[in-house]
């Protein structure tokens, strides 16, 4: 029976959830991070034979996780944990240093959890059956999985590639059998490769009856219980899964004879309740069919009775579908043996009439909404128009629509992710540059409100917004070069992130606080999960800022020249100053006010300093100018975010400005944030290259 003591050292589901999110968001592998215990590494002294003692095991998590204040509390329980495995299940044969830990036990557990490929993963010459089955349990409880089954599930498939049965995997062993294995590949966690045709699969807790479409029992248990495809919806149990599936919906063509062949793409899908399109009865569980492009549904008897000709429904415009896209062999001269090896490339050949969607997602935007925005998206479009950012960045994506002349491209997460993808497009060479408009998944989503996309999703239908893209309307946003000149090259501080601005620039408070932000994310990501979370840490910081006022007295620490002409700033008492280039800024404020229309000046200068001149200047991110603004405090900001004041203080609108600093001060672009050492900034004349981003029709957009 538990100790209080031994429940005190228990690993919580808060534990293991706070553990998965320092994986997720380090770039180590558990493989590399084992090679400081070898020979030349630094922790080689920690080392005792095939385990490793509490000061080295300390070590390894600060150098895996890339953490170098890894909560002290949490590493002695991990420590207790794997102490107890090794009691229950001890290597035989290797002798234990009194309070180590097993090096190979550690590599196991950390390689279950971290995403990667199934045969690089598995570096260690042996794993034990019962020390996996044992990890995977422990896993599979704070992952929510229904265990009842698991366990013996998982026995059997690891004892079946255990070729000489000696209750060890070796690495060959596991290449052999185990990387063919995909109900084990999905239990592990561990990426199974995708081929045209094959399901990719992830493991699903069912919220109502369903049944396994290969055995056609129903799915049993409390919590995740059997496989479902991302792509297609096809489910069945992890037993099921080797068995013969129906294969996943095709994503292109290999004849140049289908393209533009229309047809339906008929996979086994749960219709019941629905009505069939030929027969108009109701389809009940397990008898059903559904088109994987145009969604209709018919009774698997009705399959054949009904035309076979396919207009991809309500989002005809936007996919792209497999008889639009075709394999296409070319060859290459292998100049050492003199002769040609063929290479299969995969073309676009878009269907009269469309604007194909082009959809990037980022995953960690939104606390994880991501990951659920990149699974609906590929089972409402084809799965090569849909690219998640984690795997390659925007280029395979841009690269594969370069020559399109009608497309458009949506990015589903913040500001910084908008940011990116433009500049990508910037640099490919596209047959056109193709519009944007946003999903908003980040915090601020400041440029997502400027055109009506709103501050944030919710989760509403995907497909209402793809209709709503449709019907949207183009606006061009200039885009501004931004050049930071250090004073004392030897003194540069943090790299600046960007040299494009696309939204503000700004230094000061509210880059404080940014800062500040950013710097508690990077050493505890697990603690920034989600969108209201993260408003309740700028809370905090904010808060701290109002005590502390760090960037009191600005206008001694810099000056502002404006197309030659000097900014005063002796007048006013500023902590922060912005450079605006949209009218939306820390998440829905406008910093720079409404202008009635009748105000507005007809003639727009290259500068306008004057104060009365400035309450007539309105703001357009087109209009090839930049607004600067001067915030008094944190308190002021609040005011302007809640409504209270209409307005921070105008100091000048112009195509040009230079900032001088002369103190290390935190600065902004974009919501990316970095101290920057005395310097000159300069927003040259004019944008660097303007854009066409999509602005939702109407009001802003409600999730």
């Amino acid at each position: 029976m538990a100790t209080e003591s031994d429940l005190e050292n228990e690993i919580s589901p808060v534990d293991f959830i706070q553990l998965q999110e320092y994986i997720e968001y380090s770039r180590i592998k558990v493989k590399d991070a084992m090679k400081e215990f070898h020979a030349g590494g630094k922790l080689v002294h920690h080392r005792f034979g095939d385990h490793i003692d509490a000061a080295g095991f300390s070590l390894f998590l600060k150098t895996y996780l890339e953490v170098e204040d890894f909560p002290a509390d949490l590493c002695q329980r991990l420590y207790w944990y794997f102490q107890r495995s090794e009691q229950c299940c001890p290597d035989q044969g290797h002798h234990t240093k009194d309070g180590c830990v097993s090096l190979k036990a550690v590599s196991c557990y950390f390689s279950i959890l971290e995403d990667g490929n199934p045969r690089d993963k598995l570096e260690c010459k042996t794993f034990s059956i019962d020390k996996i089955v044992t990890q995977m349990m422990q896993a599979a409880e704070y992952l929510g999985w229904d265990v009842t089954e698991l366990k013996p599930v998982l026995r059997d498939m690891l004892k079946a590639i255990d070729i000489d049965s000696s209750g060890t995997l070796t690495q060959q062993e596991w290449i052999q059998g185990g990387l063919n294995n995909i109900p084990l590949l999905v239990l592990l966690g561990l990426k199974v490769a995708e081929k045209d045709g094959q399901h990719v699969w992830r493991l699903k807790n069912f919220n109502r009856p369903t049944y396994c479409f290969v055995c056609q029992n129903m799915m049993l248990g409390l919590r995740k219980q059997g496989l479902s495809c991302n792509f297609c919806k096809y489910t069945v149990h992890s037993s099921c899964a080797n068995k013969n599936c129906t294969p996943c919906v095709r994503t292109f063509v290999r004849s140049k004879t289908e393209i533009g062949c229309s047809v339906h793409d008929w996979i086994s899908a749960d219709c019941e309740s629905n009505k069939c399109e030929i027969c108009h009865k109701k389809i009940k569980m397990l008898t059903g069919k559904s088109c994987a492009w145009c969604h209709r549904m018919r009774h698997s008897d009705c399959v054949p009775l009904g035309s076979s000709h396919c207009d991809c429904g309500l989002l005809q415009h936007h996919i792209l579908p497999p008889w639009a896209i075709c394999a296409v062999m070319f060859s290459i001269l292998k100049t050492l043996h003199f002769s040609f090896k063929p290479k299969m490339s995969i073309l676009i050949f878009p269907v009269k009439d469309t604007n194909p969607l082009l959809v990037f997602v980022n995953p960690k935007s939104g606390g994880k909404q991501g990951k659920r925005v990149l699974r609906k998206f590929q089972y409402l479009l084809n799965p090569r128009q849909v690219y998640n950012l984690d795997n390659g960045g925007p280029n395979p994506g841009l690269q594969f629509f370069q020559n399109l002349h009608k497309c458009r491209v949506l990015v589903c997460g913040g500001d910084g992710t908008v940011g990116w993808i433009l500049d990508a497009i910037d640099k490919a060479d596209m047959a056109i540059r193709p519009p944007v408009a946003i999903l908003p998944l980040g915090t601020g989503n400041d440029l997502a409100r400027c055109l009506h996309w709103g501050g944030g999703y919710e989760g509403s239908d995907l497909t209402e917004i793809i209709k709503q893209i449709e019907k949207s309307i183009l606006v061009k946003m200039d885009r501004w070069s931004l050049h930071v000149i250090p004073a004392d090259t030897a003194d540069e501080g943090d790299p600046v992130p960007n040299d494009i601005i696309n939204n503000y620039f700004s230094l000061g408070v509210d880059a404080s606080i940014a800062h500040q932000f950013h710097v508690m994310r990077e050493k505890n990501p697990q603690k920034f999960n989600s969108r209201a979370r993260n408003k309740l840490w700028y809370f905090q910081l904010a808060t701290s800022e109002t005590i502390s006022a760090s960037c009191r007295n600005l206008k001694e620490c810099l000056t502002i020249e404006c197309c030659g002409v000097p900014v005063e700033l002796s007048r006013l008492a500023l902590e922060g100053i912005a450079v605006l280039n949209i009218p939306s800024m820390h998440g829905g404020s406008n910093l720079w006010g409404e202008t009635k229309s009748a105000e507005k000046l007809k003639k727009r200068q290259e500068v306008t300093v004057d104060p009365d001149a400035l309450e007539m200047c309105s703001q357009d991110m087109n209009d090839k100018l930049l607004e600067v603004v001067g915030l008094e405090s944190v308190v002021e900001m609040g005011q302007i975010y809640t409504g209270l004041k209409s307005k921070a203080h105008h100091l000048v609108q112009a195509a040009h400005i230079t900032i001088r600093t002369y103190k290390t001060l935190p600065m902004q672009i974009d919501g990316e944030p970095w101290m920057q050492p005395p310097c000159t900034v300069s927003l040259l004349n004019g944008p660097k290259k303007e854009h066409n981003i999509i602005k939702a029709k109407g009001g802003p957009m409600k999730y």
